[in-house]
């Protein structure tokens, strides 16, 4: 069995990170590099970017960004957000990214992911899936959501995520937008019912509170990597003691 990842998310808007980093050994708590080190000393198996930025200027800075990472650390990146054809792809990939995530693009024109996994290899393409439980019943199955889980596109979320996979993209990206922010744990009949259709790999995201949920969402769900941001943001827990918990409980995991 392959080793399980832990991949921290960081949101990005003008170069800085925001949403409430309160980590205590960084002394700018907004600035990407130090709390990507911290991240990285902590023992972070990849780091996630998401550009939040708005206008013709959001590419520029995250460029900068991306620089600045790779001339110093050592660690897989992939970024998101605003993604829209497979120039961007080869801006961010050129920049130091290592993966590259879209969502809404795909679903505008699906394909896209043909066409960038064609001209940069699966490996750094990802489909981000953002699902929402119709009428919040898991029996009834999952909304494909766009526009980072702000519009409702009327598609099955589990159909489009095997789609995407039979499209060529090397990972799948999936988020509970129900669980998102909640700390309540991951929604795992929404990671079975993907890991059910396709063996690609899956990485979960949306409700992480404890160790224990990223344990049930790979032993339960079947995840290969979870994607985490607050109870790592606000000190609550550290990569460290989430690792120990899973090799405690039998998980592998890179360390």
């Amino acid at each position: 069995m392959l080793a399980r990842h832990i991949i921290p998310c960081l949101d990005i808007d003008k170069g800085r990170v925001v949403k409430g980093i309160k980590i205590e050994d960084v002394a700018d708590r907004s600035d990407p590099l130090q709390v990507c080190r911290h991240y990285v000393d902590q023992g972070a198996d990849e780091l996630m970017f998401i550009d939040i930025t708005s206008g013709v200027e959001r590419h520029a800075i995250l460029i900068e960004v991306l620089h600045s990472i790779a001339a110093e650390l050592f660690i897989p990146v992939m970024v998101a957000g605003g993604i829209r054809s497979s120039q961007d792809v080869r801006q961010m990939l050129q920049a130091g990214a290592d993966k590259v995530a879209i969502n809404t693009a795909a679903i505008i024109n699906p394909d896209l992911i043909a066409e960038c996994t064609g001209r940069f290899g699966a490996e750094a393409i990802v489909v981000a899936v953002d699902a929402k439980r119709r009428g919040g019943n898991a029996k009834v199955g999952w909304e494909l959501m766009s526009h980072a889980g702000r519009k409702s596109t009327g598609m099955d979320a589990v159909e489009w995520a095997v789609k995407m996979a039979e499209q060529g993209a090397g990972q799948l990206l999936l988020t509970s937008m129900d669980r998102d922010g909640s700390g309540k744990g991951f929604d795992i009949d929404l990671v079975q019912a993907v890991r059910q259709m396709t063996i690609h790999p899956l990485i979960a995201a949306g409700g992480a509170g404890s160790p224990e949920d990223i344990e049930a969402v790979i032993n339960q769900g079947g995840a290969d990597a979870v994607m985490v941001a607050s109870i790592f943001h606000d000190g609550k827990f550290t990569i460290a003691e989430a690792k120990n918990h899973l090799m405690a409980h039998n998980v592998p995991i890179r360390h």
